[in-house]
């Protein structure tokens, strides 16, 4: 089998609604959604509450992971999805996962990278 790198998108967003950004219940019922719908392979999670408030995320998937890190006070949210290509091209996939955390968040997006890796 021939290696394919995967798409992975790193980004910092703006968010208006910090009610998002408080507490991690909302996402994990979001990211749940996402993960079932795109048939992904959940392999652990951490999600972890601050105090007072903010973050933190990180789901392992076997095509490799979704990252959340979340800064109520300054209303930002960074995130990382990648999946990998090992066994089919995932890009669509990851775009999809991306722009659908962008939707739930109603996020603008200040800075994103795309690397193929």
């Amino acid at each position: 089998m021939t290696y394919q790198p995967g798409l992975h998108i790193i980004a910092e967003l703006s968010v208006t609604n910090t009610a998002l950004l408080q507490q991690f219940h909302e996402a994990k019922g979001c990211i749940d959604n996402i993960i079932s719908r795109h048939s992904l392979s959940n392999l652990g999670e951490v999600y972890h509450n601050f105090s007072p408030a903010g973050y933190t995320a990180v789901i392992c998937l076997s095509e490799s992971h979704i990252s959340l890190h979340s800064w109520p006070e300054h209303g930002r949210l960074h995130m990382d999805v990648y999946l990998s290509n090992f066994l089919k091209n995932n890009d669509a996939i990851t775009r999809a996962i991306f722009d659908e955390l962008v939707y739930f968040f109603d996020a603008d997006i200040i800075n994103q990278q795309s690397i193929n890796r």
